[in-house]
């Protein structure tokens, strides 16, 4: 037998082996006439029972469950304010929620960059901290090239739209418990420190 033959008749093989496979795989399959042939029902929810809602902010991010605040300013719109959480690195990051309630788009963003930062375009840089008890304002920390370190690039928040922000602050003293938190056109909310 030629070489040419040999080859064409191991290539056959091959085939007719990869072919009987499929049907002896094919047949073992199931196995346990007893079992259901209905699909079994399955969770993704963990077992502690807190399985959220479908959001219904149209398929964004699920709102967090822990709210410190929640504050209203111009035209309606609200902030909820959801986290004040110091961290290992000595800053205090404080994180929510800008909702828009209305039907219209709310531009009036300006305000929240504050007067200082002026150049670095639309943010919630003019936010601060104030503790009462320590008598000191905070103001939202800038990198080295005097960008800070929050949330940037909110001109405008679309009707119905919620938003996620954040501001990071240096911590205030380990006794602090509460500050007051105030983002410009907002009302001042008292807020809890964690960590």
């Amino acid at each position: 037998m030629s070489m040419r033959h040999m080859v064409q008749a191991r290539g056959g093989a091959a085939v007719v082996v990869a072919a009987a496979l499929a049907l002896v795989l094919t047949g073992c399959g199931g196995g346990d006439d007893n079992k259901s042939t209905t699909p079994q029902k399955t969770s993704a929810a963990p077992s502690g029972g807190n399985a959220s809602a479908p959001s219904p902010n149209g398929g964004q991010t699920p709102e967090p469950a822990q709210v410190l605040a929640t504050v209203s300013g111009e035209n309606g719109i609200t902030m909820v304010i959801n986290s004040a959480a110091r961290d290992a690195g000595g800053f205090l990051t404080v994180s929510g929620q800008i909702k828009n309630p209305a039907d219209k788009d709310f531009t009036g963003t300006a305000p929240w960059r504050g007067n200082e930062l002026t150049t670095g375009g639309e943010s919630v840089a003019g936010a601060t901290l104030v503790d009462k008890a320590g008598k000191k304002r905070y103001y939202v920390l800038r990198d080295t090239e005097g960008r800070c370190l929050c949330t940037t690039g909110v001109s405008r928040v679309k009707a119905g739209a919620t938003i996620p922000f954040f501001a990071q602050f240096p911590a205030p003293p380990a006794g602090t418990t509460e500050v007051d938190f105030n983002l410009p056109t907002f009302a001042t909310a008292t807020i809890k420190i964690s960590g």
